[in-house]
């Protein structure tokens, strides 16, 4: 049974990668050679087994192996990329904090709680003026390295930051690229990231053997959290 959960650890860890990878850069011809030879994406270890989910990895693997990225196409794919991810162009930022702070601004709240996350597993965000430590990237870095940690019970911190960071948010920024990006990849990989990070999270479910909470009940975990923290003492004059 053990190696059965270490070849799944195993697998999802490179699955994440994939996906971060994805996120994290435009396509080039060298990045849409490697995903054709890989049938991306069919080649990601974690079966998804929702009818969305199939009908998507259909949608991605057709795009995968008919794009030929001529001058045009590659120049519509990096305008894409660069809406969702450089530019703001299509209003569905990377970050955490824009989509959960009540202003939605970035480097707010969410960014400083997910680095003490990172720092817990003794990891941080290269450079947070140049990428924010909440953006998807680093969460998708940050799972990767918690599945393919030596300790299997970092799968337990795994479960928890998807239900108090990632999975509050990446739904919404998905259905938002969907809406309002301009090619079938980058709409696709939103909405095959989101929906792989929720089964993902159902599939914990069993392993862990502790029921998945709802949003009323993550909100008043994460509420109490706040209120167990003791505000520091004034300072004397």
């Amino acid at each position: 049974m053990s190696e059965v959960l270490d070849a799944f650890r195993s697998g999802v860890a490179l699955d994440l990668i994939t996906l971060a990878q994805l996120h994290d850069r435009e396509l080039d011809d060298e990045t849409v050679s490697s995903l054709r030879a890989d049938r991306f994406p069919e080649s990601l270890a974690f079966r998804l087994e929702s009818a969305r989910a199939q009908a998507l990895r259909d949608a991605l693997t057709l795009i995968v192996q008919d794009s030929d990225l001529d001058a045009g196409q590659r120049d519509e794919l990096a305008a894409d990329f660069a809406s969702i991810y450089l530019n703001h162009g299509v209003g569905a930022s990377p970050c955490e904090s824009v989509w959960l702070d009540q202003d939605g601004l970035t480097m707010q709240k969410p960014m400083f709680e997910v680095r003490e996350a990172y720092a817990q597993l003794g990891l941080s965000a290269p450079d947070w003026r140049k990428r924010p430590d909440d953006h998807l990237v680093h969460q998708l870095q940050f799972l990767a390295a918690l599945f393919d940690h030596e300790d299997a019970s970092t799968l337990a911190v795994a479960a928890r930051f998807l239900d108090e960071h990632t999975l509050r948010w990446v739904p919404d920024f998905a259905n938002r690229v969907v809406q309002r990006a301009a090619t079938g990849f980058y709409t696709g990989l939103a909405m095959l990231t989101s929906l792989y990070l929720d089964e993902l999270r159902d599939t914990l479910v069993l392993i862990l053997d502790e029921p998945r909470p709802t949003a009323e009940e993550i909100v008043q975990r994460l509420k109490q959290a706040a209120d167990e923290v003791p505000l520091p003492m004034p300072s004397a004059y």
